[in-house]
């Protein structure tokens, strides 16, 4: 199932799009995609899609869960992309955060922070835990996976990289986590390692990528984040992105007010966003 919010920001409905892309109104099951649900998605079985209230209109897409407690990345998960950055493929994930204060609707503008002269763009594939997991094995940790989303997990690469510290400081900006158009449940990617992606900058293509180049693949990364911190439903992994990035590029390009991202994964939808000034 495509699961989804829909609405004004603070005010999203539950939702799922069937199989012609129709929005339908989820509402009349469940009060909102959060933890509660993905915590056990069997409420939702049985529930023909199609027969469900059709939306009316073009309604802003929320981020596609809510309720996210952790925000968690991973770096140079891709041996292009950290060849790109002049990095070494590491040996463990590499792990970082991002607030989820960061987090938006896929299609919401994004704003380039004061200051930022270097804003990145970054398409990547997002986990979102369902069934709690702590101590889990590799070969039981997709079944902690409650479905998969799209992630443009923008950067600000001089606060990342040039400032002393972390990189967080680099990747939590306000609205530098869209997440959606939809969560697609587990049952619908029956392979995770194997889902192109893409990104373009105004146009023009920038990243095209394969998560079967991952480093570490979904199931390894989730068995390994279980084993330092509990992953709670709702709670989302963006799992690194392949080579393409304004950084990666000679020279470096990078994102100003007026451009346009559009980013997409094979069977997980699409996003777009203007990137604006602070104001």
């Amino acid at each position: 199932m495509k699961l989804t919010r829909f609405g004004a920001p603070g005010q999203e409905k539950p939702g799922a799009f069937d199989a012609t892309g129709t929005l339908r109104d989820l509402s009349g099951y469940v009060t909102d995609i959060d933890a509660d649900l993905l915590a056990d998605l069997s409420v939702l079985d049985g529930i023909d899609v199609s027969t469900l209230p059709a939306v009316d209109g073009n309604p802003r897409l929320g981020p596609c869960v809510t309720g996210t407690t952790k925000f968690i990345c991973i770096g140079l998960n891709y041996s292009d992309h950290a060849a790109e950055t002049n990095n070494p493929i590491p040996s463990e994930p590499v792990i970082f955060m991002k607030a989820t204060s960061t987090i938006v609707g896929p299609n919401d503008d994004v704003i380039i922070p004061r200051g930022s002269e270097k804003t990145d763009w970054e398409v990547e594939l997002g986990v979102i835990i369902g069934k709690p997991a702590k101590y889990v094995s590799e070969a039981d940790a997709l079944d902690h996976v409650a479905g998969y989303c799209v992630i443009d997990d923008v950067s600000e690469r001089a606060f990342q990289i040039e400032r002393e510290g972390q990189w967080t400081k680099g990747k939590s900006c306000d609205t530098f986590g869209p997440i959606g158009p939809y969560l697609v449940t587990r049952d619908e990617i029956p392979d995770p390692q194997n889902l192109t992606m893409w990104c373009d900058v105004n146009g023009q293509r920038m990243q095209n990528g394969s998560t079967s180049t991952m480093v570490f693949g979904v199931a390894h990364l989730v068995s390994y984040l279980s084993q330092f911190m509990t992953l709670l439903p709702g709670d989302v992994i963006s799992t690194g992105t392949p080579p393409g990035v304004g950084m990666g590029k000679k020279p470096p390009l990078y994102l100003k007010p007026g451009d346009v991202v559009t980013l997409g994964i094979e069977g997980l939808g699409d996003q777009r966003q203007v990137f604006v000034a602070d104001t």
